[in-house]
């Protein structure tokens, strides 16, 4: 497998991300989205000899990426799992309780997303598959060609946001029964002459296309799956970054975070008596959410979604 696809990405809040993992020396970290190892590389220039990088990622590609990496690099290891997983695969090394911060960069990467053969965007005609890992699961197609409509018009409405879902969905399923959908242009022409308000500057099959994308990757799954693991594997003092890219994810981190620090029993009736101890919190938010700045911004457009936030491991 080639590693240089041919198509560039720039690592979003690369700097702001890696110094909120106050990176030690002798630290052991986790970037649970290796992509094409910008933080990554980054993560790895701040450690010592005695410093461990592990790296997770679905996508066959940016496992390439960093089995090369690692082949540089004995500090670096990288496995193709879902972050999702992260708990079990330290356990299996015998680090958890033990990482020193944990890395989450979410959503798809641009070589993901700028290449056709990924079946990700509607932009360039492609195969219609969205996954990010091609060799499990079901592809974008299958889901679209066996789901019930409802089911279909959820996906559009709860992933994607998509206030035209129903209507959008049974148009879907009304041309499958002529055509079974193949390729990301065709179903994008039948989502675009469903929808029948455009949003200004914004193509009318985006958010059906988030949808499916969301929902053929487990993607909040894996988040809320991936938040807790994280969690757990991090010793006293250790650091959670996430960067998220759309409200979906970024509630889910929210919450997540503000949870955690009410206490674990914060949804207890007010006047029940419980030990003070009980609402000790578990980890502590490091400052406001963060965005990229207006020179980043210039640089990469598709850093105008992101939002990062940090937490602190307590007890």
């Amino acid at each position: 497998m080639t590693i240089d696809s041919g198509f560039n990405h720039i690592t979003v809040l690369l700097d702001e991300a890696v110094e909120a993992l106050a990176v030690r020396p002798d630290g052991c970290y986790l970037d649970g989205t290796f992509g094409r190892g910008g933080h990554s590389r980054l993560i790895l220039s701040k450690l010592g000899p005695d410093g461990r990088l592990l790296g997770f990622d679905k996508d066959p590609q940016a496992i390439a990426t960093g089995q090369a990496l690692a082949a540089e690099d004995g500090r670096f290891v990288v496995v193709q799992r879902s972050f999702a997983e992260l708990g079990s695969e330290v356990a299996e090394r015998g680090l958890a309780g033990k990482v020193s911060g944990v890395l989450l960069d979410l959503g798809v990467s641009s070589p993901q997303l700028d290449d056709p053969e990924r079946g990700f965007s509607f932009l360039n005609d492609g195969p219609l598959d969205m996954r990010m890992d091609p060799t499990r699961g079901v592809s974008a197609a299958q889901f679209i060609a066996t789901a019930p409509v409802e089911e279909i018009a959820r996906v559009f409405k709860e992933y994607g946001e998509e206030r035209f879902s129903g209507r959008m969905a049974r148009a879907v399923v009304e041309r499958r029964e002529i055509q079974p959908f193949e390729r990301t242009a065709d179903l994008a022409e039948v989502l675009k002459v469903a929808n029948p308000a455009w949003e200004k500057g914004k193509n009318p099959a985006t958010r059906a296309f988030q949808g499916l994308r969301i929902h053929v990757n487990n993607e909040l799954g894996d988040l809320e799956a991936g938040l807790e693991a994280a969690l757990e594997s991090l010793e006293v003092g250790g650091r959670l970054v996430v960067i998220s890219f759309h409200s979906l994810e970024d509630r889910i981190v929210k919450l997540f975070m503000r949870r955690l620090v009410k206490g674990e029993n914060d949804n207890l009736p007010r006047n029940l008596p419980v030990r003070f101890e009980a609402f000790v919190p578990k980890i502590k938010v490091h400052g406001k959410a963060q965005f990229a700045s207006e020179a980043e911004l210039k640089a990469n457009p598709r850093a105008r979604s992101a939002v990062m936030r940090v937490a602190e491991k307590l007890r």
